[in-house]
Parts: structure tokens; sequence; C-alpha cells
């Protein structure tokens, strides 16, 4: 069983616990005492099996365990220990237990919801507010059932739920006191890298593009969806002037996977403003890095993604041979691009298929009728790739990999989560059971590049109540805090950064480190044991735990975020700062 299936079945139970006690408080209220005594049987059986799930999950990693533990568990034993004495002793009216049975599902329930509501860390001000409203919905009970509790109890449950309140609410809402960083929006290395040798220029604006035989609105660079494919050549100069005609909210351009000066990351707030209509900016950088790329805006990325501001960027390390084939995958309008596409080619003739996801979830793909090699991902090539045959491969958002083979005499066909975007002739190979590479054994290991490690930081990702902000807001979490109260990562330039990336959430988070690739370590304790896998976007899946590195040798601050576009835009974004 997966860590990942280990939280889903603990949240079930949870539920389930909760709904037995107060299913039995309920039901000895109206005085059926065998549905009462059945219900808190059931729970009562719940709340072990979730001792068992608990302790799995602490032996999975802290992080998946750790408000179950501090908090979920001491509410738990106090529900068993509170209602099962008096279950026991309910000779008489069984309606005498009500209130100890609901007090236990106010218990479980309380636990329940910190792990939906707040999740990782466990902290006093979370435990202090369960704990006030435990006892706070255990009062308007017993006021609800006629009950009468002793003056003393009365005020000792008041004084309790309030000191409890208070304390609580001023923990859950005092500032982080994060650090201000301050960011550069300067442009002083810019015009470092020589004189352009390839010149762009890209204008934003709405449109209407035909997308699967209807008109779709877009957001678009020069009316097209994707925007036009910017190529270079490795020693090349490249420039690309960005305007933006009518985006109110403004654009940008960022190189997504491509290791540019901080000046040119294109992220506004950051390194930037945002362009805004009738304004223009200019991005210039040396094409240093051979590989498949692509660029998107940055400003309200969530949105202008999505819209269709987005192209493909190629850089070559020298003259192509052979054919080179772009497959940039989006879904527009909730129709999924590109079109499909089909062309003749020469038996014999070498073939290079630039898989790209645009998307923020990720794609399945399926090359059928060849063998073929997976030659490189995110732009690095992979050291010793093997043949494969009847393999599909798995690619995050923002991730791209590049198939080569030669083409056979036969029709080849690359299909897209089941549909054919690009083949060379009509294939109907099923492909929908064909297993999945996984990229961390595949092709010839290597040592690590270095043997040190000088910062490490562990970012648990989550889902909970942000309440920083002026509105609460139900946000996707980092170690407990949304952007922008996650503190920023601060480094030397030239150490050695390890992350150690942890998903508790229900939800796949593709991981995205601007300005820098890294090598992955392990992936759930297993260490990585194929071609050393230089990534700048990868999927932590429920109950993972990634371990990557990298030595910082960008300066700049630099964006980190969930490249779920919309997970980033809902508070899962931190920074990191090489100085």
């Amino acid at each position: 069983m997966t860590t990942g299936s280990l939280l889903a079945a603990d949240l079930v139970i949870a539920v389930l616990a909760a709904g037995g006690w107060l299913g039995g408080g309920a039901a000895s209220a109206a005085r059926r005492r065998p549905l009462a005594r059945g219900l808190a049987a059931f729970a009562l059986l719940a709340t072990l099996a979730r001792a068992i799930t608990i302790t799995a999950l602490a032996r999975a990693g802290w992080w998946f365990a750790a408000e179950k533990v501090l908090i979920a568990a001491p509410l738990s034993l106090a529900a068993v220990a509170v209602a099962g004495p008096r279950l026991l002793r309910a000779a008489g009216d069984i309606r005498s237990v009500a209130v100890p049975l609901l007090f236990a599902g106010y218990a479980t329930s309380g636990a329940l919801l910190v792990t939906v509501l707040h999740g990782y860390p466990a902290s006093a001000g979370a435990g202090l507010l369960t704990v006030a409203g435990v006892v706070a919905a255990t009062a308007v009970s017993w006021r609800a059932l006629g009950a009468r509790p002793s003056r003393t109890v009365s005020r000792a449950t008041l004084v309790v739920a309030v000191a409890a309140l208070v304390t609580g609410t001023g923990l859950t809402v005092a500032p982080d006191g994060v650090p201000d960083v301050p960011h550069d929006h300067g442009y002083r290395d810019a015009r470092t890298v020589g004189e352009p040798t390839r010149r762009f220029t890209l204008t934003a604006g709405t449109a209407t593009v035909r997308v699967g035989g209807r008109d779709v609105a877009a957001w678009a660079f020069d009316a097209q969806v994707p925007g036009p494919e910017l190529t270079a050549t490795v020693g090349d100069v490249v420039e690309v002037t960005l305007r933006n005609r009518d985006i109110g909210r403004g654009v940008t351009l960022h190189w997504h996977g491509y290791d540019v000066p901080n000046s040119q990351d294109g992220v506004p707030g950051v390194t930037q403003a945002a362009v805004l209509p009738g304004q223009e900016f200019v991005y210039r950088f040396r094409a240093d890095q051979a590989g498949t790329y692509w660029y998107h805006t940055h400003s309200v990325s969530d949105v202008g993604v999505r819209m269709g501001l987005y192209g493909v960027l190629v850089v070559r390390p020298g003259p192509m041979t052979g054919l080179d084939v772009t497959v940039p995958v989006h879904t527009l309008g909730g129709r999924p691009l590109p079109a499909p596409r089909t062309e003749r080619v020469e038996a014999g003739t070498p073939v290079r298929l630039r898989l790209i996801n645009t998307d923020s979830t990720t794609h399945r793909y399926a090359l059928a009728g060849t063998a073929f090699r997976v030659a490189a991902i995110d732009g690095f090539d992979l050291r010793g790739p093997t043949s494969l045959v009847d393999t599909a491969v798995l690619i995050p958002a923002g991730g791209r990999y590049d198939l080569v083979f030669n083409a056979p005499a036969t029709p080849v066909a690359l299909f897209v989560d089941g549909r054919v975007v690009y083949s060379t002739g009509e294939v109907s190979t099923a492909t929908t059971t064909w297993p999945v590479l996984d990229p961390l054994h595949y092709g010839v290991a290597s040592p690590a590049p270095w043997s040190r490690i000088d910062r490490k930081f562990t970012l648990v990702l989550d889902r909970g109540l942000d309440l920083h902000e002026l509105l609460p807001r139900y946000a996707h979490t980092v170690n407990g805090a949304a952007d922008p109260d996650i503190p920023p990562q601060v480094v030397r330039l030239g150490d050695i950064v390890r992350f150690t990336i942890v998903n508790r959430a229900q939800v796949v988070h593709p991981w995205h480190l601007h300005g820098q690739h890294v090598l992955v370590l392990s992936r759930d304790g297993k260490p990585a044991s194929g071609s050393p896998l230089w990534l700048d976007s990868f999927d932590v899946r429920p109950g993972e735990v990634w371990e990557v590195a990298f030595r910082a040798d960008n300066p700049g601050m630099w964006a980190n975020h969930c490249h779920n576009l919309g997970h980033a835009d809902a508070g899962m974004t931190l920074h990191l700062m090489v100085s």
C-alpha cells in the first residue's frame, strides 16, 4: 500500500469513526439502544483502525502523521476514555450516554478538521482551537439534551473553552514575521551577452482561434495558439521584443526550463513589472543550452497560459539533420491541441519528437509502431538510453521529453491520452495497457558531480486555511503557509542545495524551480539508479517524498512553485534567493 493510499484510507476511516460516534450519540438521545451500541462499537473499531493507519504514516515520515499523532491521537483517546466506560455502565436509560458519545464524535471530527483545514505542521494554535470547538459543542449538547452538569463543571467548561479559543486564535492569526527580501527590477545584465543574432517580436492580444472545428476565445501571441515557434542554435544571442496589445492583466515571457539571467526570467513583481497594454519589454540571452523548452506568460499565469499565451523554444546544437517535430500539448477551451497531423516519412529517416506538456496536469504519451529511445528530458541529454517498445511515458505539467527513432517502412503514431496527435500513416494499436517508463531507473548511472551538501530545505505540500489575508482562503500550502507568507530560501552562490519535497495532499503537485535544474537523488527513499536526471519539472504524487539537489550557480531571486498553475495562484509559490 502506497503512502498516498494510506493518506486516503486514514481520511476515510476518520470520517467513518466520527460518523459512528455522532450517530451513536443521536441514537442514544432517541433511546434506540441497539442502534446506539452498534454505531458506538463500529466507531470504536474505526478508531482502532485509525491507530494502525497513523502508525503506518508515522513510519513513512513524520510529515504525514504530525497532526494525527499530536492532536488526533489525544482527542481519540479522550473520546474512547469518556464514551467507552459510560456506554458499558449504561444499564438503565441509554439516553444518559448521549453526551459522552457526542463528545467522542466532536473530538474525532475536530481532529479530522485539523487534517483537512490545517494540515502540516501541527501547531498549538490549531490544537487549542480544536479543544475549544469540542468543549463548546459538548456544552451545547448538554443543554439541548436537558443534562444538568454541576455549576462547577459548567464554569470550568466555560473557562476552558474561552481560554482555548482566545489563545488558539491569537497563535493562529499572529504574523509569522516572514523576512522582506528585496526584489531587483533592474535590467543591468541584459546587454552583457553581446549583439543579437536572432531577433523575434511577439505581440500578445485577445484573439479568436479555430480549435476542433469551432471558434474559441483566446489570449494569443501573434494571434495564434500556440505562439510562433522560436528557434536558435547554440552560440546565438536571442532577442525577443514582447508587446502587449490589449491583455489588461499584463503579460511577461518566462523561458520555462531555460536558465536565463535572473532579469530575463519574466516573473512579474520579482524580476520585472508586468507589461501592460501599449507597453513592451525586450528580453535578451545567450543560447548556450541545447534542448527543448517553451515560453509562456508568468503574469496571472493560471489564466494566461490556459487561454493560450505560450509557445515553443528549441535550441539546437548545430545544423538540423533528419526530421525534427515539436508536439506542444495543450487544452484550450476544453478542446485538445494540437490537431492530429499526418506526414509521410521516408524509411530510415532519423526522427526526433519533442514532446512538450503545456497544461497544468500530467499527460500520457505512447509511440506505437517503432522502437524508440528517450534521448533527453527537460532539455538535458540522458546517458546511455536504451531502446524501448510498447512503453508509455508520463510527462508532468511543464515537462519535455525528446523521443528519437529511425522511421520504419511501416506507419508510426504518437498517442496522447489515447488520441493520435502525430502519425506517418494509419495505426490502430491499443496503447492504454502499456507499462509506463520510470525515468529514475532508465539509462546508465554516473556519480553525482559533488559530494557535499551545504544547505537543506524541506517543503511539505498540503492544503489548509490561510488566515493571514484580509479574507481567509483555502490555499495550497508549503510548510503550512501560503504565498506571500512562505519564507524565502536564502543560499549563497555556489552552495550545493538539497530539497526534500513531501506531498501530503490528495492531488499531484508538479514542482518547478526557476533558474536551475535539479538532480534527482531519490524518490520515497529509493535512490535514482539510471542516467543522471536533471529536471526542472517533476510530478510529486500524493504521499511521495522526493530528494533533489543542485548547485546554486545562477544568482538572483527565483520562483519555486507548483506548475499546476491554479495551485501556484492559490498559494503554492515561494522564492529561492541566490546571492
